[in-house]
């Protein structure tokens, strides 16, 4: 995510970083490269130009040229810059409006057919189901001829019910008979997924006009994809214009999209960017963040991202007992079995290694050999969970089981366990030195040290 333009960026800075002092010229060239890596990002021409001229302006500045640490000072000049360009740093303004448990509230899914629209629709509603609220998708979709089973299979997938008439032709008259429905099971939330089509035109708009009269929407949220560079800020600028927005959600943030989307949006449309998609899984959704992104572009890392996502599948509870199982060397093969899984839903390996400061294109997909990972996890799985907790008593007879069950050979089984028996040696030093607060046990072999954020 970003790394190209990350990289090109992390390049230009180079022009006034590490210098005991540094001149108009130095900050002339980083500043010209950094536009270069803008408009190689697809970002939108006049939001470079504004981007340059205040950068420029502020760093020639007493403050700056005369500072002790130069360099330092211009990186937070071009973050603070980054951040003001990709949204509101207040969560509030890029926080759902939306009503209190005893009122129905109402968001209307809006964007081009392809943006993943109906995904985004579900996975929005599975967020909310996890904040408390009770959500009910709506399928208004009634051009696309597979919208509405799509929305039915994710809607089972996250266990959250969609409302759906088959052969419908009144996206309006649906959402009313939807509403009803909600008021009798007692629905607090009702996300609307509207009809996209190939094009903005007449009658698409009308429609979205209609639904927006007869709903009266707490959220107008347009979900565009990031892959279409400064065309998804221009379309937002469309949309906006027509039926105005309350937000966008930007999908295929994951993807190796070069960022001009998200530089982009706040600018031409005003709007805030509210959520990103971030893979193909229900879970892969996230609110937008401008100083962490900001953070991530300039490659300082988001470790608060990574420690977010581990908190949602480590308890805390948990976490310390495994601490204290490592200060005693008592961590066993089962407690590395569950770290395992636990890292496994976290999501990407890369995507987490990149939240880490330096990491940010230090490592690519072809680096981690996940190929290992699961035959580590296939050889744990074998085990009994009485060898599992004693490895001591895994003799030969044991490891051609293990490994027959594996689909391993013996000489793998046998290096998994001597794998761990170094680990836990290197697990009780990094525990005693762990600090209140972090997150113990996020190390693996052949991995870099994940531990102690």
């Amino acid at each position: 995510m970003l790394e190209k333009l990350s990289g090109k960026i992390t390049d230009a800075l180079k022009f006034v970083t590490g210098k005991s002092a540094i001149s108009e010229k130095n900050i002339e060239d980083a500043v010209e490269a950094i536009k270069i890596a803008l408009l190689d990002a697809d970002v939108n021409l006049r939001v470079v130009r504004r981007f340059v001229n205040s950068t420029i302006e502020e760093a020639k500045g007493e403050k700056v040229l005369r500072s002790v640490d130069p360099g330092q000072q211009f990186i937070k000049i071009v973050h603070d810059k980054l951040v003001s360009f990709l949204g509101d740093e207040d969560p509030q303004v890029r926080a759902l409006k939306l009503k209190g448990p005893d009122v129905i509230s109402t968001i209307l899914m809006l964007g081009l057919q392809g943006s993943g629209k109906t995904t985004s629709a579900a996975k929005l509603a599975l967020r909310l189901k996890k904040e408390g609220r009770k959500p009910l998708l709506v399928a208004c979709d009634l051009v696309r001829p597979a919208a509405m089973e799509q929305l039915s299979v994710l809607g089972n997938q996250i266990d959250i019910p969609v409302y759906k008439e088959s052969g419908a032709k009144d996206s309006v008259k649906v959402y009313q008979n939807a509403f009803a429905w909600a008021k009798k099971n007692l629905i607090d939330t009702i996300i609307i997924d509207t009809t996209g089509r190939l094009q903005i035109d007449e009658p698409m708009m009308e429609e979205l006009s209609r639904l927006k009269k007869a709903s009266s929407p707490d959220e107008m949220l347009l979900v565009a994809d990031s892959m279409t560079g400064q065309s998804a800020a221009d379309i937002a600028k469309t949309f906006d214009e027509k039926i105005s927005l309350t937000g966008v959600i930007l999908t295929k943030f994951d993807s190796d999209t070069r960022g001009g989307a998200a530089l982009s949006l706040k600018t031409v449309t005003g709007k805030p960017l509210k959520f990103t998609g971030t893979g193909e899984k229900p879970e892969d959704f996230e609110p937008f963040h401008p100083d962490r992104i900001a953070g991530r572009i300039l490659g300082m890392g988001d470790v608060v991202s990574l420690v977010e996502k581990a908190q949602e599948v480590i308890d805390q509870k948990e976490a310390l007992e495994l601490q204290k199982k490592m200060e005693k060397e008592n961590f066993t093969l089962e407690d590395w079995l569950n770290q395992l899984r636990a890292v496994k839903k976290m999501g990407s390996l890369q995507k987490m290694l990149e939240m880490i400061p330096g990491m940010q294109g230090q490592i690519s997909e072809e680096d981690i050999d996940k190929a290992e990972l699961k035959r580590q996890e296939a050889i744990l799985s074998s085990m009994t969970r009485k060898e599992r907790a004693n490895h001591l008593i895994i003799g030969p007879p044991r490891r051609s089981r293990i490994a027959r069950g594996s689909g391993t050979s013996v000489a793998e089984v046998a290096r998994v366990i001597k794998k761990f028996e170094k680990m836990r040696g290197m697990m009780k030093k990094m525990a005693k030195g762990a600090k209140s607060g972090q997150i113990p046990g996020m190390q693996m072999p052949g991995m870099p040290n994940m531990s102690g954020f």
